[in-house]
């Protein structure tokens, strides 16, 4: 065997196997659903700091995903040896959003299919992920838990501030109490009178009480 025919077996023969118009196709399907993921995930967003270049990457991890799954399925070797690599690679990023983990496998799935070849999958799989994510995005909880936090400087003024709280709100549970020279912290958990606030207008009505905020658990606050 010569060096001629070590090259053509190796190189020239899958020069020949390669079919660009099915490459081209898997990775322009894998554009549009990487768009469309794009698409559900600035629509559906409900955090507060919006990340444009995430949702850029969205897109671009679809087509990555599906290029490097059409190289690995065409050589059993290579996708030995891609596993071997990918699997010293390490993501440190943190995610801020719980949705966002969703978001990236979709993406993921969507290559991953796409380079096996299973369109009719992939972009059935998208719509329908798409139509549930959309819906359930929109559900709003009729009670949405919430952390008061605040601080007065008179004592005395305790009970009366804890009266405010379990009057003012449907259900109230006290966390935490912190006592410091100046003044008294309390912490509480609580929840509304479908979506009324005024608890925080009642208790800055009390002279001792120095700051209220009401935070929720997705991020939004009121004080």
């Amino acid at each position: 065997m010569t060096f001629n025919d070590i090259f053509k077996t190796n190189f020239l023969e899958k020069v020949s196997s390669f079919s660009l118009i099915d490459a081209a196709i898997a990775l322009a399907l894998a554009f549009v659903l990487g768009l469309f993921i794009f698409i559900v995930y600035k629509k559906t967003y409900s955090g507060v700091m919006y990340s444009q270049n995430f949702g850029v990457s969205l897109i671009a991890m679809s087509i990555i995903t599906t290029f490097v799954i059409l190289a690995v399925t065409s050589n059993v070797v290579l996708s030995l040896g891609m596993v071997g690599a990918l699997s010293i690679v390490r993501f440190r990023t943190a995610v801020k959003e719980p949705m966002d983990i969703s978001f990236l496998f979709w993406a993921i799935a969507v290559g991953i299919v796409l380079g096996a070849g299973l369109i009719p999958l992939a972009v059935i799989g998208s719509l329908i992920i798409g139509i549930i994510l959309a819906i359930f995005s929109n559900v709003k909880y009729k009670e949405v838990p919430y952390i008061l936090v605040l601080s007065f400087k008179d004592e005395e003024k305790e009970g009366k501030i804890k009266n405010i709280i379990n009057n003012s709100t449907k259900k109230s549970l006290e966390k935490a109490k912190t006592i410091n020279k100046s003044n008294i912290e309390l912490t509480y958990e609580v929840r509304l009178k479908k979506g009324d606030s005024s608890v925080i207008n009642k208790l800055y009505d009390v002279d001792s009480v120095l700051n209220a905020t009401l935070v929720s658990y997705n991020g939004e606050y009121m004080s």
